[in-house]
């Protein structure tokens, strides 16, 4: 068969093609809004959260636009030109303007983003205020550790040669301030609009210490202590969940956040307390 009888049926084909690419297009924007409307982000509970939805919001406008204009003027271009056999779409071997525009424009865009996104790093990552809550986290197969300071915000001594299934943190029993110090177990409590410093470590595996509604997400390693802040600004009962596959108990690695006042912080750490 010469290629001029293979026309109409190619011709047919690529008009196909194109319907069912703006189909998909259309089905999968609509998908989109449902989805939003009933289920997106969990609700934003930090203060540094806003600043990271707003990169992600950016983030997800700027590569939609791209993805809905790439495939709609693809499925538009094979219905328009599919259908006419001996109608040929205009080309161009060299064109300096449109090579020039699909190269600048999308690499200001990535230079945006990245600026964007170094501020958002240094959010996150830079030195806690001084007045921060600090709270020491070690993750194990399957849960959550967190340890509070005394009163006077001492942490007793530790060493890891007192590391224990007991005793995690490794906390030297000679030290009187880690009698003070309290321990918990999947139960991670915050003060209201105070800045909380976490040091996260892991004692097995690598886990990610993860806080949907904070927007906070650290991987914990073995050996390696992190620091990240954050301010939480709404009061309720959160969830802490591992978000790095860390064995055959991952999915149970659940924890409880609770942001309270500075009072019913300061009344519950005396109850946990040891006589």
């Amino acid at each position: 068969m010469s290629a001029l009888e293979r026309r109409p049926d190619e011709r047919r084909a690529g008009t196909w093609m194109g319907v069912l690419i703006l189909f998909i297009l259309a089905a999968g924007f609509v998908s989109f809004v449902v989805a939003a409307r009933i289920w997106w982000l969990p609700p934003l509970a930090s203060r540094q959260g806003v600043i990271t939805d707003q990169i992600f919001n950016a983030i997800l406008i700027a590569t939609a636009i791209a993805f809905v204009a790439v495939h709609a003027f693809l499925g538009i271009a094979l219905i328009r030109y599919g259908a006419h056999g001996e109608r040929r779409a205009a080309h161009w071997h060299e064109h300096l303007g449109a090579e020039l525009t699909w190269t600048l424009v999308p690499a200001f865009g990535l230079v945006v983003l990245a600026i964007l996104s170094e501020v958002v790093w240094a959010h996150v990552y830079s030195a806690p205020p001084r007045n921060a809550q600090v709270v020491e986290v070690v993750a194990r197969q399957f849960d959550w550790h967190v340890r509070y300071p005394a009163p006077d915000g001492r942490f007793g001594r530790t060493d890891p040669k007192f590391r224990s299934t007991s005793n995690l943190f490794g906390e030297d029993p000679s030290d009187p301030v880690n009698k003070q110090n309290v321990v918990t177990t999947n139960d991670l409590h915050l003060v209201v609009n105070r800045p909380v410093a976490v040091r996260i470590t892991a004692v097995d595996v690598i886990h990610s210490f993860f806080l949907p509604n904070f927007r906070v997400k650290q991987d914990a390693v073995p050996g390696r202590t992190v620091t990240i802040w954050f301010t939480p600004d709404r009061t309720g009962t959160y969830q802490i969940a591992c978000a790095q596959l860390c064995g055959a108990g991952h999915y149970t690695m659940r924890g409880n956040v609770t942001v309270e006042s500075q009072a019913a912080f300061d009344a519950w750490l005396r109850s946990q307390q040891k006589p």
